[in-house]
């Protein structure tokens, strides 16, 4: 009965050192959905370094790495590109997760020092940035394009200047 109790101990003292709490809370991929409006668009997925990682037609789903290399985070350039439609590049930016804070408390130095930025689930996205729709303009028209605040991505909000 010692033994059992010994081995179960045990069990839950590795669990706890071992643990990473960013990368079990918050993973280390991430699902987009990618749409246009005129559908059928092609969509090239970039890394920060310029290498592919991603070529298909929207609609489409695509999960990428919120990780890209130890304590560094994943940086992505989304191009849609339709014959007759200006070209559109949507950047996706990685943010510290608040999960990787909880190592000091759960997963101890391993989870913070080596698990969490290794696998990369020190990073995230908001979730309203997972859903990519972005409506592509015809060539040689300028638009005027009228969108709710509550649709647009976090990059796109940051460029907005408020008028009275």
């Amino acid at each position: 009965m010692k033994k059992a109790l010994l081995m179960c101990c045990c069990a839950v003292v590795a669990a706890l050192t071992l643990s990473s709490c960013a990368t079990i809370f918050g993973g280390s991929r991430h699902t987009f959905v990618v749409n246009s409006s005129p559908d059928d668009a092609q969509v090239v997925i970039t890394d920060k370094k310029g290498k592919e990682v991603f070529n298909g037609h929207t609609p489409t789903e695509v999960r990428l790495k919120s990780g890209a290399g130890y304590f560094s985070p994943a940086e992505y350039t989304v191009k849609f590109s339709k014959a007759g439609h200006q070209d559109l590049m949507v950047p996706i930016h990685f943010r510290l997760n608040g999960w990787y804070f909880g190592n000091i408390l759960i997963g101890g130095a391993i989870g913070m020092l080596i698990v969490d930025p290794l696998t990369g689930g020190m990073w995230r996205v908001s979730p309203g940035e997972k859903q990519i729709y972005k409506t592509l303009k015809p060539q040689g028209v300028a638009a005027l394009d009228i969108i709710d605040i509550k649709n647009v991505d976090a990059a796109t909000k940051e460029q907005l200047v408020k008028i009275n």
